[in-house]
């Protein structure tokens, strides 16, 4: 079986209040054990910390998956792939608690595909809509994170 995440993150302003959201579909399986996700927000934060929380959020949805599942992982945020190889990057720098989380997340997947979702996905629209209402709660509510409801998660494009 082939497990495929897909991420999203926003920060408006940078720094300022942001979100983030992935969504986890299983190959082979369907209905609604097949398809998981969440959205969450925060206030003062960064757009990396929020890449960074989106990645660590989506592998951790892999904890009933042994380590060697293959994963496919779509990430919004270009500069995600290289930071997470880069020991000093701005990412490990500017957010050094998450970088170090999503590394070890990272780490612990040795069949982990890391691959570029476009605008131009439908996918995309989905999950930044949902990023969005991350962002949007974390401004009147705190800091948060919530399941993607099922009914939402069965219209998912990807």
């Amino acid at each position: 079986m082939t497990i495929l995440l897909w991420t999203a993150s926003l920060c408006r302003p940078d720094p300022g209040y942001g979100g983030w959201s992935f969504v986890r579909r299983a190959e082979g399986l369907t209905g609604p054990e097949a398809i998981k996700g969440a959205a969450g927000g925060e206030r003062r934060t960064t757009r990396a910390r929020m890449s960074l929380t989106a990645l660590t959020e989506a592998l951790a949805s892999l904890a009933d998956q042994p380590a060697d599942t293959a994963v496919t992982l779509y990430l919004d945020d270009p500069a995600l792939p290289s930071e997470l190889v880069s020991a000093d990057g701005a990412y490990a720098t500017a957010e050094s608690e998450a970088w170090v989380a999503a590394r070890a997340a990272v780490a612990a997947r040795p069949v982990l595909t890391l691959a570029p979702l476009t605008t131009e996905e439908p996918s995309a629209g989905f999950l930044s809509a949902w990023a969005d209402f991350g962002l949007d709660t974390a401004k009147t509510r705190g800091s948060f994170k919530a399941a993607i409801p099922k009914p939402n998660l069965l219209k998912f494009p990807g």
